[in-house]
């Protein structure tokens, strides 16, 4: 059973049951409140798969109204994987976009987006941005939309793998809402101790705090002159060059093989102040309310699927910070990760039997020393083998990655032939995909023109590996991004309540729950991860895909 859920312009929904539900509830353009309650009730008695034109966009004020839903169907993440499967990602994938593409038209650009808190009104600008024609009713645009891009499915390769790919974005575009709802439990005084402690008191906006201030001044007295500002790049190089020391750049990783006494300061100030320029106390006014981090998370954010956030950093919670996330009491964090997902996804893609069997270990890498070097492992081999598997999935030929390389090739030929075949393709300005259908960008007009016979030779080689260093990574990090949506999917729908999802980056996942079903919490988890396995990569699937869960009443005891 689907049921269509539009919010209109003006917040209000309009809802379309099947014909077997009309007759039982006639009045179906309602007010948040009253759709909230019918959607509660239709969801509790049938449990149907929902339509949402955006879920991003339609379903925070039910959530806001304690409304969840179990399923359903993303009109706007399923338009944006169909037309980027035929190399258009950049074209509008909005309701009105779709309705006039179904119909043959030009589609309109997509109204910008809103991002209102739930109960907030929209303006009256707002009022006209449907991006519909005039009279058309939402319900009947979605309708024809969902016929088109089941139309559109049914014309693919892989039809049942981009369905279960959309299943999937969708399942995690509800997630995304009720997390941003709920809020990772944030304790505010412990951010705040730990900025007096590090910085000093909170200063006056503006200013420096004290700590700051005082490593400015070390850093001055170093090149002996009170202009340069360590806030400043371009003050820093020419300060050192005045000293003889040329540098490319004031990065942390050319600053430390820089002898000079203002670099010791400099690499504290740096750190300190991005400490507080993206986690201060700003930071902590803005995005921290009754306990709870409420960041704005984007469902497949960057082309390869991995979600981004609207403000707060929100997938870049720095280990300084993880102390400041604790469970409220009575209850606990259950922590997990998919220990090397991506060299694992790279075996399951490839078939590559060898490397497979070196999944069976929980940490791979140590595994793969042993077959790699056929020895002992000693010192640094380890790290050896993660360089080996990094630069076949990243492309790396510099330094020691090339011989390196070279050996895992020879260990395990599939593996590497799977990713160095998305690199040529790349490089002949070809789209891959995912194990679900998640396509690469097309290469822009420029490359184009500079690898066509337009340009310098060597710059049009180079152009070309470069692209091709994209694509041979994005086979695997979008086909990882396909095994971790499905894993939340599975996951969201097997919690026990009152159990919820409050964060999730790339492969890390945190759920808060009551302590006493913090077992029952590990055991979704290892069965999610089974099951996302099997789902992505097939029944028969020899790689292990292990989903290690602590508990633990603090984020920054689960590492």
């Amino acid at each position: 059973m689907r049921i269509i859920v539009a919010r209109q312009p003006d917040g209000r929904y309009l809802l379309r049951p099947p014909a077997s539900l009309s007759a039982e509830y006639s009045h179906t353009d309602l007010d948040p409140d009253a759709a909230a309650e019918l959607v509660g009730i239709w969801e509790r008695r049938y449990a149907p798969r929902w339509v949402f034109p955006s879920v991003e966009r339609d379903y925070p004020p039910l959530v806001a109204r304690d409304v969840r839903v179990g399923r359903c169907i993303d009109l706007a993440l399923t338009e944006y994987l169909l037309l980027a499967h035929a190399g258009r990602h950049d074209e509008p994938r909005g309701l009105g976009a779709a309705y006039a593409r179904a119909r043959g038209l030009p589609p309109p650009a997509d109204p910008g987006a809103e991002h209102r808190e739930p109960d907030e009104e929209p303006t009256l600008f707002e009022l006209h941005r449907s991006g519909l024609p005039p009279g058309v009713d939402p319900r009947d645009a979605a309708e024809t939309v969902l016929a088109d891009q089941e139309r559109r499915l049914r014309e693919q390769t892989h039809p049942e793998r981009l369905r279960l790919l959309i299943a999937a974005e969708s399942a995690s575009a509800l997630a995304a809402t009720e997390m941003s709802a709920d809020g990772l439990p944030w304790c505010a005084d412990a951010h705040r101790d730990l900025l007096t402690t590090l910085l000093g008191p909170r200063p006056p906006a503006g200013q420096r705090p004290p700590k700051l201030a005082e490593l400015a001044e070390r850093i001055t007295a170093a090149f002996n002159d009170p202009t340069v500002n360590p806030d400043h790049p371009g003050s820093i190089v020419r300060a050192l060059r005045r000293d003889g020391v040329d540098v490319p750049s004031t990065r942390a990783h050319v600053l430390r093989h820089v002898d000079h006494p203002a670099i010791a300061p400099l690499l504290e100030y740096k750190e300190l102040a991005r400490l507080h320029s993206a986690h201060g106390w700003a930071w902590l006014d803005q995005w921290v309310r009754d306990g709870r981090f409420r960041p704005v998370y984007v469902v497949g954010g960057v082309v390869s699927g991995r979600w981004a956030s609207r403000g707060g950093a929100a997938l870049q919670i720095p280990k300084l910070l993880r102390g400041c996330v604790r469970a409220d009491p009575g209850w606990t964090l259950v922590v997990a990760d998919a220990a090397q997902l991506e060299p694992r996804v790279l075996a399951a893609l490839s078939g590559d039997r060898r490397l497979a069997e070196v999944s069976a270990d929980a940490d791979l890498y140590t595994s793969l020393t042993h077959t790699l070097f056929g020895r002992t492992p000693i010192e640094d081999d380890r790290a050896r083998a993660k360089i080996a598997m990094l630069s076949a999935m990243y492309g790396g030929t510099s330094g020691e990655a090339a011989p390196l390389l070279s050996l895992l090739r020879r260990r395990f030929p599939h593996a590497v032939s799977f990713v160095e075949h998305a690199a040529r393709e790349g490089e002949r300005g070809g789209l891959v995909r995912s194990r679900l259908g998640r396509t690469s960008l097309p290469p822009p007009e420029a490359w184009r023109t500079l690898t066509g016979g337009s340009g310098d030779e060597n710059s049009a080689r180079r152009a070309a590996r470069d692209w091709g260093r994209f694509t041979r990574n994005f086979v695997v990090q979008a086909s990882a991004a396909d095994w971790t949506a499905v894993l939340l999917a599975t996951l969201r729908r097997r919690l026990p309540a009152p159990a919820h999802l409050v964060f999730f980056q790339h492969d890390e996942v945190l759920v808060h729950c009551p302590t006493e079903l913090a077992g029952q919490v590990q055991g979704c988890l290892a069965d999610s991860a089974t099951e996302a396995t099997t789902l992505v990569f097939g029944p028969s699937c020899p790689v292990r895909f292990p989903m290690p869960a602590k508990a633990v009443a603090v984020y920054a005891d689960a590492k």
